[in-house]
């Protein structure tokens, strides 16, 4: 299967998938969306993968959402209907959780927004020690997708979860170590050796266990993830998004200035 956002390639038992456009910094749009479903699908599908790999071809991980092309259709007076971005974001988000084979995201830079996501969304995170991790949506009027906080408020608690995501400040990979949310920090320039080192002694060990093992976390904590997805995490980033909060907090990114936030 091609992909026009993403390099895929298997090697020794390993499903790389590098996210590798340069242009918005791997922002999480429609198109990005669907390539990760497949190529997630494709790595479940072949039984020459034992584990994946989700890693980034630029300086950094994941922007997030392309809210240069948010300000731009604004700005033009075009309306914009996210609802299949939310949509598959989410069909994303569960199926990392629900496939059988465990992922690894393998963190350089800064990941943000969506970016987030797709790095807790794998079983195991391993981070470059420049790593940092932005879920800022509350600067543009939104609230988090792709699962983040669902994700973060199953690992670290409510409060704390609150605390980032109402804030939106960055935490660094040291911190998202200290949380319990990465597995391994690594100086940067190692990030590729340490990730592959992880995923080669995944590959070699008992295929069936892992299976078995992120089945019953699946239906142990995520039974309901799915739902939450469509009912609640869908249903509240689209209310946002039509908001004139949404178009300020745009306009401001694009200004490099603080919002100002009417509450509308």
């Amino acid at each position: 299967m091609g992909f026009s956002k993403l390099n895929y390639k298997v090697k020794n038992g390993i499903a790389i998938v590098q996210m590798n456009c340069l242009k918005n910094l791997n922002a999480v749009d429609e198109k990005m969306a669907s390539d990760l479903i497949d190529a997630m699908k494709e790595a479940e599908s072949d039984p020459d993968v034992k584990v994946v790999v989700l890693s980034s071809a630029a300086k950094s991980f994941s922007a997030g959402g392309d809210i240069g092309f948010f300000n731009d259709q604004l700005k033009a007076g075009q309306d914009m209907d996210l609802s299949t971005l939310f949509y598959l974001v989410g069909v994303l988000a569960d199926y990392m959780k629900k496939m059988s084979k465990p992922i690894i995201s393998s963190v350089n830079g800064a990941a943000a927004g969506a970016g987030v996501g797709l790095a807790l969304g794998a079983d195991f995170m391993i981070c470059a020690d420049n790593a940092k991790f932005i879920l800022a949506f509350v600067n543009l009027g939104l609230v988090p997708d792709t699962g983040s906080t669902y994700l973060l408020a199953k690992n670290i608690g409510v409060n704390r979860t609150m605390e980032i995501v109402s804030s939106g400040r960055p935490f660094s990979a040291q911190e998202a170590k200290d949380l319990g949310l990465a597995c391994k920090v690594v100086p940067a320039e190692c990030l590729e050796k340490e990730t592959m080192i992880y995923a080669e002694r995944l590959a070699s060990g008992p295929l069936k266990s892992y299976k078995n093992i992120k089945k019953q976390i699946y239906n142990a904590v995520f039974d309901e993830y799915r739902e939450w997805l469509s009912d609640i995490e869908l249903p509240t980033q689209q209310e946002c998004s039509v908001t004139q909060d949404f178009k300020e907090g745009c306009m401001a990114f694009a200004e490099k200035r603080a919002a100002k936030f009417s509450g509308n």
